[in-house]
């Protein structure tokens, strides 16, 4: 594979900007129990020490490079799969994904051990609440013992179907996790490679963990995992794309969402609708949290012709799907679900392989939007 330039900006230059990404790095520490978020540190300035490190971040693209990975994406879309062939990687999702696990199982992805310091907003601060939904929080609710009746117990014999159609939870109405001052809902959870972490670290913090995957062999695989903790998180079955389907929890409950390379296995019609559902979820004040395929990512760029459905929207050859966004596409989907942006990077990084003398362009939106605190907000 060819060397990927470096960009035309001169060594003194490059050199000045990691000096200022350190010092903003170093600034960042915070004393409130949260790490920084530094969102990569690792300039590349000189191109002579590309592999000495297997990542380089903040890598700068040149015309040249922008044209010519268009030009790649271009090439491979020319083909598109038949219109009439399209339907059942829409329609046949959750079969194929639930392949892709029973294929699998928990050995394909690796644990993100590092959204901590992508996503501080995933450990409670203080064990309080970030958003505001209107209600005291210190207010009596029903017993534990209670609430763990519903809503696994209340469900019990349905098939998986009737399970994502349950009766839809009202406001004052009991349900798992209620007690607990911070809730996190993960959407495309997997086999629990961002849960786990989770877990580990909201134990004891008055924090609770909703879960949830429409790959019924996905959620079991991730309740069989030793590290599972039933009293902070409860994972289940959901289709995000079913109109119908509701959650265990009522709407205005969640202090953050995070959905990690998840919206791009969805058909690019269907992600506003779901986005605008899930939104309904979040606290006044609460945050979505984003990460996903940027456009003329190396995965985009290396599909063959013929695999391509619709533009920048691919599917693979076990049938799972993926779409690439640009930052634009990012901020009309949450703000048109009434979301204020508070960041919406384009992360552009060169992944090395040293052994092979290999480096690639990988590029990854990651973006975080907030529900208006109540007072600004009207439905």
């Amino acid at each position: 594979m060819e060397k990927p330039a470096i960009t035309a900006i001169g060594t003194k230059t490059m050199a000045k900007l990691a000096k200022v990404f350190n010092r903003c790095f170093r600034r960042l520490k915070t004393t409130d129990g949260r790490p920084s978020a530094p969102l990569g540190s690792r300039i590349l300035t000189n191109s002579d020490d590309i592999f000495k490190h297997n990542m380089w971040d903040h890598v700068q693209w040149t015309e040249e490079d922008k044209e010519k990975a268009r030009q790649k994406a271009e090439e491979n879309s020319l083909v598109q799969i038949p219109f009439p062939e399209r339907g059942k990687f829409v329609s046949d999702a959750r079969h194929y994904w639930d392949t892709f696990y029973g294929v699998h199982r928990d050995k394909f992805f690796k644990d993100r051990t590092w959204l901590f310091s992508e996503f501080p907003e995933l450990l409670p601060l203080n064990g309080e609440s970030q958003g505001v939904d209107g209600r005291d929080q210190h207010a009596e609710r029903p017993t534990l013992s209670v609430l763990e009746r519903e809503p696994e117990a209340r469900l019990e014999g349905r098939t998986n179907t009737e399970t994502l159609r349950a009766s839809p939870l009202k406001t004052d109405e009991a349900f798992r996790g209620e007690g607990a001052a911070y809730r996190i809902l993960e959407v495309g959870c997997g086999v629990g490679n961002s849960v786990i972490p989770i877990v580990k670290n909201i134990r004891g913090k008055n924090a609770f963990l909703y879960c949830c995957d429409f790959s019924p062999c996905a959620v079991q695989l991730l309740k069989d995992h030793p590290d599972y903790d039933g009293s902070v998180c409860h994972a289940f079955v959901h289709d995000l794309c079913d109109e119908e389907a509701t959650f265990p929890f009522p709407p205005h409950s969640l202090d953050v969402i995070l959905a990690v390379f998840v919206l791009s296995s969805i058909h690019p019609e269907r992600m506003q609708g779901v986005v605008n559902r899930l939104s309904k979820h979040l606290k006044h004040g609460g945050t979505f949290l984003f990460r996903d395929y940027g456009r003329y990512d190396f995965t985009q760029l290396r599909f063959k012709t013929g695999r391509c459905l619709s533009d920048n929207f691919y599917t693979r050859g076990d049938g799972t799907c993926v779409y690439f966004f640009t930052k634009e596409e990012v901020h009309s989907l949450f703000s048109n679900a009434g979301l204020t942006e508070v960041q919406n990077l384009e992360d552009k990084r060169l992944q090395v392989n040293r052994k092979k003398k290999v480096a690639i362009r990988r590029v990854w939106m990651q973006s975080k939007y907030r529900k208006s605190p109540q007072e600004l907000y009207t439905e």
